[in-house]
């Protein structure tokens, strides 16, 4: 199939051909000699086929956020501490001492990223507490 302009090296489904960066549905179906669909929907299938990875890894992140939607937030948290945290996002967070990490991803202007900095201090502080509570 060197019409995509590499060659294949083994067997593959339509599916897999189409998330191919050099494979678009108009030429699988001019090659597999398929019938004419619908242009909006060919191209419904092909953005969903090309993207489905990013997507899924986009529905990952979003259920791992809310998963921690409810995880408090120590009142004695340092946020000028925490290594990544901008000072306009330390200064926000600072002043609005929010009670949960949902509440903190509300306030304008903090991030997913700075969540996720939030997240990771609040777990290597838990795993800190551990370790001093067991020594």
């Amino acid at each position: 199939m060197d019409k995509f302009g590499t060659p294949l090296s083994h067997e593959y489904n339509l599916l897999n051909l189409l998330t191919r960066p050099e494979i678009d549905y108009a030429g699988l179906v001019e090659v597999t000699g398929g019938s004419d669909v619908d242009p909006q929907v060919a191209e419904q299938v092909e953005i969903k086929t090309k993207y489905a990875g990013y997507i899924d890894r986009q529905q990952e992140e979003i259920a791992r956020l809310r998963a921690s939607e409810d995880t408090r937030l120590p009142d004695d948290i340092d946020y000028t501490g925490i290594s990544g945290l901008s000072k306009e996002i330390q200064g926000k967070l600072g002043q609005t001492r929010p009670e949960t990490l949902g509440q903190a991803s509300r306030i304008p202007g903090v991030t997913p990223a700075a969540i996720s900095l939030l997240l990771i201090h609040l777990k290597k502080r838990g795993a800190g507490r551990e370790l001093e509570q067991s020594a």
